[in-house]
């Protein structure tokens, strides 16, 4: 449930694509093998950091949940600081509205992917109605796996996700070159330990340019922030009775480590049909459909793209409904099992905001739905900065002050 919640669907549209053009657009000047650099910088894009958002939000909302026994309202981690009853409810309507921000900004991107990928596999063009009536369907499957709860639909959904994820990921693994592959995960994440500060800062010659930084490391951190409330809250929900030491084990070194693999098994695989190319025409150039491409160069392609889709929807699904399940605790006055009623709204009010994001994109196509969404991030995502770092700060002391 963790992983599905938190990034499934993302480790997919980025598989390939991230990797390969990491390699060909290398971020900053480095000795250090292009395939590795590509890597590492994928690593930095999706290991440490992104859990650390969701991990930190899961620790502070799980203590205040089960050491202090609130409500599951984001207010209540700082009402010591914060008496004001209408300065309290300002803040739960900030991270509301983080939340949808961030989700409609998933699903718009899912959807388009899965799209694309029809598109690519079938080559047939197909109109923004068949992209709709997909936004239409994974919320209602949404809705109903919220409707029917954590353990009989977001559970069910999720573990079958991590199974295909595995078969899908040991199937790419053992079919490149097995020892290549190990290698440079190994180098990779040796690499991305000793650069991790200097990245994360953008010191000397580890600063990519403002650019570079916008369109990704910035637009990544404003991703992680906005979907820190519904994650956090629910990593904190299905972890009652573990210790800090087993939460921040379980939420920022294992996930990590998993996603270090992936994009090395799937980012070498690429490499290494692009040197039996012996030529690169930006085949993977494109988000949507890169993984797709990719497929093709394997045994069973149809097989493995099908799958691939059915993949992205059941992330998608999982994403929305565990979203929608926290969202309706947030307004069913912090209730760690909200109303069924409050599901429902909260997932018709996702389905129209989604559609008209994507809408939106069609009236104006020289502003496409990536673009759209990385702005709109950053946008919202920065007032919810701020207020996790007064969290932290209020929970350290509260944390001491215990002791």
């Amino acid at each position: 449930m963790l992983y599905s919640a938190g990034m499934g669907s993302g480790i997919l549209l980025r598989a390939v694509q991230e990797p390969v053009y990491m390699q060909q657009h290398p971020p900053f000047d480095s000795t250090l093998d292009p395939k590795v650099l590509a890597l590492e910088f994928t690593f930095y894009q999706w290991g440490f950091t992104a859990w650390a958002f969701y991990g930190l939000f899961a620790l502070i909302m799980g203590y205040t949940l089960f050491v202090y026994k609130k409500r599951v309202l984001v207010s209540n981690t700082v009402k010591g600081l914060v008496s004001h009853k209408i300065s309290r409810h300002g803040i739960d309507v900030i991270t509301i509205v983080t939340t949808v921000f961030g989700l409609i900004a998933a699903i718009s991107l899912g959807t388009t992917q899965i799209h694309g990928g029809l598109e690519h596999v079938y080559n047939i063009n197909l109109g923004l109605e068949v992209t709709l009536l997909l936004t239409t369907v994974i919320s209602v499957l949404a809705c109903y796996s919220a409707w029917r709860g954590v353990n009989k639909g977001i559970k069910i959904i999720s573990k079958f996700n991590i199974l295909i994820t595995l078969l899908l990921l040991l199937f790419v693994f053992f079919s490149g070159n097995v020892l290549d592959i190990v290698s440079i995960f190994l180098k990779t994440l040796w690499y991305y330990i000793i650069d991790f500060i200097p990245m994360s800062l953008a010191l000397g010659n580890y600063n990519p340019g403002i650019d570079f930084l916008t369109d990704w490391t910035f637009y990544y951190w404003a991703f992680w922030l906005a979907w820190a409330p519904f994650t956090g809250i629910f990593i904190a929900r299905i972890s009652k009775g573990r210790s800090i030491r087993q939460l921040i084990l379980g939420v920022l070194i294992i996930p990590s480590l998993g996603t270090f693999f992936w994009f090395s098994v799937f980012g070498t695989s690429a490499f290494q049909i692009i040197e039996n190319w012996e030529a690169y025409n930006n085949e993977f150039e494109n988000v949507f459909s890169s993984i797709f491409v990719f497929f093709e160069n394997y045994p069973a392609a149809s097989i493995l793209n099908s799958v691939t889709m059915l993949l992205l929807i059941s992330f998608l699904v999982t994403s929305v409904d565990s979203a929608i399940f926290v969202l309706s605790m947030f307004t069913d006055k912090g209730k760690k099992n909200p109303s069924k009623k409050h599901r429902i709204i909260w997932s018709f009010i996702v389905l129209i905001s989604a559609l008209a994001l994507l809408l939106l994109g069609n009236v104006n196509p020289e502003v496409n739905v990536l673009t759209a969404v990385q702005k709109l991030l950053i946008v919202t995502s920065l007032p919810f900065a701020f207020l996790i770092v007064i969290m932290s700060v209020l929970f350290l002391k509260k944390v001491i002050k215990r002791k």
